[in-house]
Parts: structure tokens; C-alpha cells; sequence
């Protein structure tokens, strides 16, 4: 019973807050339009709850948040548990009560999209996602204040979907096409020769980034590229006997995690990809263009006669195919 009351006191000082946000900067010094607002963010919670919503609201979408977890009447830590509809959307009694006000309906403080009402927005984010912060914090939350989506002003609503039987962006089959409304780029990446299989259903945005927060880059849910990347490749991640710089550093040396034209998702082609290190000018290599150690000649004045690699539709790896790192006592240069 305490413990309620306390919850109860806790919701309505969101509240409260969250319609100082939600209020336009315009409606607080005096226009016509102060009234209106005015009665919109104070006004007292409905009769009835969550019933009285639901004479009105009782179509789909909206009355599918009755099959999620979060219209769990007996449950105290459930928006249903407390006020109702009116523990995310604010205090509604006037709105319950169809109340006009200069021939306007008066709505509820916090509406998470634009209602079909000329000259009414969606609430500020800033209150949006405070309504879903008062009970979604820790966890994987725990990085989201100063994330980069945080900083860029998305909002909860924007990837979620709180009136659905299962929230798209949860659910693996349809959670890539949620991100890929903003993330255009990745999109059509995925489209590409070689990718990971998200089209498939076997790998998810969500199983590499971490969209509410990360302490690594890109959103990473681990703290570097390459631990990230060992989550599926284990067996690259070492330590070998004889290791490969790159590899050790980035595996974005090599690779591109969303889509390329090549195959491994490599940044380019193979033999250009080595040489860009491995070349005649920076160590004397010769890579795969001619030079000293040219394939298939290996004389140390060299060849006019030599063909390169390229040429001869060889690739570096028909040779040192252990390019990640070898434990081979012989692996030096990663050969087979």
C-alpha cells in the first residue's frame, strides 16, 4: 500500500515536469493560445482509468497494448498498475470529458505522435522519452543519456511501438527495417554481393550496436571493433603464435560490416586490399604487381618478363590463406 502511494506521488511528479516541457514557449507569456494549454497540461486524472479511455479508444492500434506486458493491471511497476493510459500519455480527465476550449478538444499533456489536428504537434521528445524513462532505466539503458541517438533527439517513440502485440524493433524478423527508416545507407548496403545475412533473419542490428547507448564506438555493444566482431568469429580472435598487425588493430582494415561487392565483405579487391600495404615502394614486398618478390618470379634484380599476380588471376591468399594469424611453428608469412 505504501509503496504504491509512493509510485503514485513519483508518476505525478513526472507529470508535472514533463508539461512544463510539453508546453509550447509561445503559450506561456500571455497568447490566446495560454488558455488552451493551460487547461491541457493540469488537468486532473479520469474517472474510471484506463475504462474510461477505452469507451473511445477501443480500435486498433490502440487497444493492442492490452496484449503487452505493460497493461499488467496487478502488476505496481506497469504503466496499468498505476494510472492507466494516463501513466504514459499524463493526467486526462478534461479530454475524458470532451472539453473544448476556443473550439479546440482539449488533449492529453504528452502525445507521442501528431494527433490528425491541424495546428497540434507531437509532444517535445524531451517529454516523450521521460514518459518512458520513468520506468525503462538501467539494463542496456544505463549508457542512453549523451548517446549519440539521445544527442541527436530521437526519441523512444520514434523506434518503438508501445501499442503493439510485439514491438516491431523487438522482434529479429523486423527489427532491421525499423532502423532501416533512418539508416538508408546500411540499407542499401545489405543489398550488396557479399553481407551479413540480416535479410536472411540470422544476424540483427541489434546483435553488433546497442542503440541506447554504447561506451564504444559506432554504438557498439563492446568496447572495440574487433570484440564486437569475435562475439560470432571466436575463432579469430587469438592471441596466435604469429599475429597480423591489421587484423590485431581493426578489423575494418579489411572488412566492411554491412555490405560490399566483394566477397568476405573485403573494402576491395583482394589483391589490391594487400598491396595497399604490401607494396614494392613502401616495403619492397612487390605485392602483387611486380617488383622483387613478383609472383611467380623471385629474383632479387627482378624481371621485365615479370607477370603479376593480378594478371595471372592469382590471389595473395591462394598462398598465405592464414591471413587472420597462424599458430603453425612455419607460419610467418601465414601460408596454408
Amino acid at each position: 500500500m505504501v509503496r504504491g502511494i509512493f509510485l503514485r506521488l513519483a508518476f505525478s511528479l513526472v507529470w508535472l515536469s514533463a508539461a512544463a516541457l510539453s508546453v509550447p514557449a509561445h503559450a506561456a507569456d500571455g497568447t490566446a493560445d495560454s488558455a488552451y494549454n493551460q487547461a491541457r497540461m493540469h488537468q486532473p486524472y479520469a474517472e474510471g482509468g484506463e475504462q474510461t479511455c477505452l469507451k473511445c479508444h477501443n480500435t486498433a492500434p490502440v487497444n493492442l497494448i492490452l496484449q503487452t506486458p505493460m497493461a499488467v493491471k496487478g502488476d505496481l511497476r506497469s504503466p496499468f498498475g498505476q494510472e492507466g493510459c494516463e501513466s504514459c500519455h499524463g493526467p486526462s480527465g478534461e479530454h475524458a470529458k470532451l472539453k473544448f476550449i476556443d473550439g479546440k478538444l482539449v488533449l492529453p499533456p504528452v502525445l507521442f505522435v501528431k494527433p490528425k489536428i491541424d495546428g497540434v504537434p507531437a509532444s517535445p521528445v524531451e517529454a516523450r522519452n521521460k514518459a518512458c524513462l520513468t520506468c525503462h532505466q538501467g539494463d542496456q539503458l544505463i549508457n542512453w543519456q549523451g548517446s549519440q541517438m539521445q544527442a541527436a533527439g530521437v526519441g523512444c517513440s520514434d523506434c518503438h511501438t508501445a501499442h503493439a502485440a510485439k514491438d516491431p524493433v523487438l522482434v529479429r524478423t523486423s527489427q532491421p527495417e525499423v532502423c532501416f527508416r533512418c539508416h538508408a545507407q546500411q540499407r542499401a548496403e545489405s543489398f550488396e554481393y557479399s553481407h551479413h545475412p540480416i535479410r536472411e533473419g540470422k544476424v540483427v542490428c541489434s546483435d553488433c550496436h546497442n542503440p541506447m547507448g554504447s561506451a564504444g564506438p559506432h554504438l557498439l555493444k563492446e568496447f572495440t571493433v574487433n570484440e564486437t566482431c569475435y562475439n560470432c568469429h571466436a575463432d579469430k580472435r587469438g592471441p596466435m603464435l604469429w599475429e597480423h598487425q591489421p587484423v590485431r588493430e581493426n578489423c575494418l582494415n579489411c572488412h566492411t560490416p554491412h555490405g560490399s561487392n566483394q566477397p568476405r565483405l573485403l573494402v576491395e579487391q583482394l589483391n589490391f586490399l594487400c598491396s595497399s600495404c604490401h607494396s614494392a615502394e613502401s616495403n619492397n614486398s612487390g605485392g602483387a604487381f611486380g617488383g622483387n618478390a613478383s609472383v611467380p618470379f623471385h629474383s632479387m634484380q627482378g624481371s621485365v618478363f615479370a607477370n603479376s599476380a593480378l594478371a595471372n588471376q592469382r590471389q595473395c591468399v591462394n598462398c598465405h590463406s592464414q591471413v587472420h594469424g597462424s599458430n603453425s611453428p612455419s607460419g610467418a608469412y601465414f601460408f596454408r
